[in-house]
Formats: C-alpha cells, structure tokens, sequence
C-alpha cells in the first residue's frame, strides 16, 4: 500500500480523502489542516464519508513529512497564496514523496512554465527524489485529455471548444463567488479572476499543453470578457440574496490563436441564477456542465454531467478532479522522479475499483 496523505479539507481536499479511501493500491496515513478548529477531528468526518476512518487531522506539516510518506494530495489552494502553495509543494518533494495537486495553474504546461516556479520544483526533485504532476480541478481532464481524445475522432478538426457553464448559486465557497468571480458586485467592481490577463494566467498552460499535443504553434493567447447583471435580484440557498443591477453572469474565452484565428478555446459561463444570460448556453440539468466541441467534419460533442456531496452539485467536477490526481498516483510512484504534465500521465481505469467497497 503506497502511503498518502491529503493536506487541505475544503472542496478539493474532502474528495480527495474519499478518493484515496477508495483506491485499492493506496492508504490514508495523514491529513493536515491549517484551521485549528479541525485539528483532531476524523477524516471521514471532515470528508463527509459517512463513516470515520480512524485518522485525526493534524497541523503539524512538519511532522507529517518527516514520516516518509509515499505521496502527497495537495488540495490546500493556491489562488492567493501562489508562493506558499508553492513552498509547501515543494517541501513535500523534498521529503520524497509523489505530490499531484491542482494549485499550481502555471504547471499544467510544464515545460513551458516560468522559470522561477518550475526551477524550485526542479531543484526539490532533484534533493528527494520526489515527482509532481499538476491538473486542473476546473476539471483538468476537460480541458486537456478529453478533447485531445476527441479530437481524434474527426477527420477535419477547425476548432476545439472547452466549455464549463455553471449555475455558481450550488458551489459552497461563498469567498471565491463573490470576491474572485464579482458575482453580487457593483458592475465596475474588478474581481481578481476576470481582470486582464488573469484568465490566460490560470488556463493559458492548458491552451499551451493542447497545442503542444495537437503540433501547431500558436501566434498567441487571447481573452474575451463579457458580463450581465441581474435584472431582478434573487435569493440562493447557498449564499443569500444578489441585488438587481450587480453582475450575475460571466463569459470568457481564453482563446489560442493558430495563423490569425481562435482554434482552441476554454470557455467559461457562469451565473448566480438561471434567469440571468438566457440567450447564452445553458446546462442540460440546469445545475452544471463540461462540455467538449469539436467544430470540424463531423461535428463532435461530449457533454460530461457528474454530481456528487447530494446538493452540492458543483463538488461533482470537483470529485472528478480530484479522480484524474488520485488514479495517477500509484503510476507516478513506479515512474521515475520528475515533474510531469497532462500529456505524460494517461488517464487510468479504475482498476480494483469496479463494485468495491470502501475499507
């Protein structure tokens, strides 16, 4: 059994735990938690597992690494703490253990990340023996294996369209909804995540990975922006109430450009209430949606409805996130130590998972 720990409880970290709970090749050793709150609190309980597992969340990092474990899930975010996201990754590999994580967006193209992120991990490979792959929880497969795959299906292809389109009233983290994304702010509020050039920041190393699989070279990296405010304002279970006249709805493309035009794009919408942005697409279910266009001959879509957490249906992307990490663990433990990408790791079957119970 490869021993792991899970180092973070939100979103990310809750399925995680599940996940590693689930994979027959893996073992719960270890959770570290920075709120003090849940120090000392089961597993299973702060994952929602429906039963405990009999390991105590700690906050002693330091500690935990110190025991050798053989794999790292870091599901701590990375949003406004890059630097000590990064640190503690890197901590981690030095310690030599196997880190997957989805903090780093940088890294979803390896090689062609920043020095200055990409050298730290370098060097912490090369000091312990550890590796890193790093995978979008938007979900990363969605925009890199999936429509790659696809892709291989058409016989012309002339776009690639990554597409999440998201009721947000059903995500259960209010502070990235209201203050990241600007839902329920004044319409010239600026929310981090929709400022110039922070989308190409977060998705341009998946653009960059795809046009790297696909061979073609890009002319550049694009964003288009458009926002809708509420025409009446609406009350969520989740959230509370959005006032009429603030944002409830965003559209963004990050676009790759391939000899002047968008060839391979994420797309992103989102809204705080159905009723806002009718004429823009919609899920299936109402609830949420990834999507994969190929426009080309034939003309391909796969969509991808996955729920999980009973209400909270956003923890469904999330889940499958963390699934793609989870599943390439016992892989990059057999391979060699490095830093690793989409187009290294495959995506893996649930081997020893179909009908099986949890321990």
């Amino acid at each position: 059994m490869i021993s792991t720990v899970v180092w973070g409880t939100g979103n990310v970290g809750r399925a995680a735990i599940r996940a590693v709970e689930a994979h027959p090749a893996l073992a719960l050793t270890a959770v570290i938690v920075h709120d003090p709150g849940k120090v000392g609190r089961d597993a299973g309980d702060l994952a929602g597992a429906g039963r405990r597992l009999g390991v105590a969340a700690t906050d002693d990092a330091a500690g935990v690494l110190a025991a050798g474990p053989r794999a790292v899930v870091y599901a701590a975010s990375g949003d406004i703490r890059p630097d000590e996201a990064l640190d503690d990754i890197c901590r981690a590999i030095r310690a030599g253990a196997v880190v997957v994580t989805p903090a780093l967006y940088a890294l979803y193209d390896q090689l062609n990340a920043p020095a200055e992120l990409r050298e730290p991990v370098l060097a912490a490979i090369a000091d312990g023996g550890g590796s890193l792959f790093v995978s979008g929880v938007d979900p990363g497969w969605g925009n890199d294996v999936l429509p790659l795959l696809i892709s291989g299906l058409g016989t012309t292809v002339d776009v690639i369209r990554c597409q999440e389109i998201f009721d947000y009233s059903t995500y259960d983290q209010e502070d990235s909804v209201r203050d990241l994304i600007g839902m329920g702010r004044p319409m010239d509020f600026e929310p981090l995540m929709l400022a110039p050039t922070v989308p190409t920041m977060v998705w341009g190393g998946q653009i960059r990975l795809m046009a790297r699989a696909l061979g073609v070279e890009l002319d550049g990296i694009r964003e288009t922006l458009e926002r809708c405010p509420l025409e009446t304002a609406v009350s969520t279970r989740t959230m509370g109430a959005f006032e009429a006249g603030t944002q409830g709805a965003v559209r963004f493309e990050v676009q790759g450009i391939v000899e002047g035009k968008p060839r391979i794009v994420i797309e992103h919408i989102t809204r705080i209430h159905p009723s806002c942005a009718p004429h823009w697409p919609s899920p299936p279910d109402g609830d949420g949606a990834h999507r994969v266009v190929i426009e080309g001959r034939p003309r391909i879509e796969v969509t991808v409805e996955a729920t999980d957490e009973g209400e909270n249906r956003s923890a469904g992307g999330n889940a499958t996130a963390v699934g793609r990490l989870v599943s390439a663990v016992d892989w990059l433990v057999a391979a060699k130590p490095g830093l690793y990408d989409a187009l290294d790791v495959p995506l893996r079957p649930a081997v020893g998972r179909l009908g099986r119970r949890p321990r």
